[in-house]
């Protein structure tokens, strides 16, 4: 028969346990607490921390099938002719080092952007309003699924289009073209910055010899199920996908050691991930 001293021991433990368990659950809805419940989003594992730098690129080319999130419908499309008007928010440390829709990692001090329905990557101009500041960003996730916001940009771009402090700007959003999916060199988008005037696009700039952001041949886009990174928020409805239960801890870790893997801060067109993992996923950085 256990000691009276045993069984203080043992509760002792799981005391202790308890607590630890606790700590944890309460860390973690820490983050979920910042992301409306009705989505059902748990957000993608960070893969670069804090102060560290992203890699660039790695990631795939995607337009994608229709998907639903809160009961609306997005129709994902290489639209040439895309222009739109509306509201524009940003996203920062708490996405920072997390995967984005098509496999890249996010980077908040680079100039890239979200939008539900456009290819990833690709380029476009948006223009704050308010304040005619005009900046080609790269776009590589998607999102905003909030009310009517046409376009979430990184802190870095917030702070170039001047409304990181407000938050939120009316903006227009113009469609350009693919971007490379090795990457973009930060230094000759915020070149493209301008106040008053457009500002000008990778295509034009390029062929004055100033950027070098080429964009990619009009090859046909991947428009069925693409692979992507497991650990995927939410579910877009198609049949042939897996539920977010069947991915493996295994796989999970195979995709993120993939990512960490890869050269910090490296333009590579050859350090692309593996993507092994159920299709059907769209990343949980923004809901704002």
């Amino acid at each position: 028969m256990p000691s009276i001293r045993g069984k203080s021991a043992v509760r002792a433990v799981a005391a202790v346990a308890a607590c630890l368990l606790l700590a944890n659950c309460a860390a973690s809805d820490k983050f979920a607490r910042k992301v409306d419940p009705k989505y059902g989003v748990s957000a993608s594992p960070r893969v670069v921390q804090l102060g560290e730098r992203a890699p660039k690129g790695g990631g795939v080319y995607r337009v994608g099938k229709p998907y639903v999130v809160a009961g609306r419908t997005y129709n994902p499309e290489e639209n040439t002719n895309y222009k739109a008007e509306g509201l524009a928010s940003w996203y920062g440390t708490d996405f920072h080092g997390r995967l984005t829709a098509n496999g890249e990692v996010f980077d908040m001090e680079s100039i890239t952007a979200a939008h539900p329905t456009l290819p990833l990557p690709s380029y476009v101009r948006v223009t704050n309003l308010a304040n005619k500041k005009s900046l080609v960003v790269r776009v590589n996730d998607r999102g905003p699924f909030h009310g009517n916001r046409v376009l979430d940009v990184s802190h870095k771009s917030a702070q170039l289009l001047g409304f990181k402090g407000a938050g939120v700007a009316r903006v227009k959003v113009e469609y350009i073209g693919r971007a490379a999916l090795e990457g973009s060199d930060d230094s000759r988008l915020m070149a493209t910055l301008r106040q008053g005037e457009p500002a000008p696009t990778p295509i034009l700039v390029a062929s004055a010899g100033r950027t070098g952001l080429n964009l990619p041949e009009a090859r046909g886009g991947i428009s069925g199920p693409v692979p992507v990174p497991a650990g995927r928020p939410y579910n877009l409805g198609d049949a042939s996908s897996a539920s977010l239960t069947d991915v493996t801890a295994a796989e999970r870790r195979q995709t993120y050691q993939a990512v960490a893997d890869r050269p910090r801060g490296a333009v590579s067109g050859s350090a692309s991930l593996r993507y092994d993992s159920p299709v059907g996923y769209v990343s949980g950085r923004g809901l704002y």
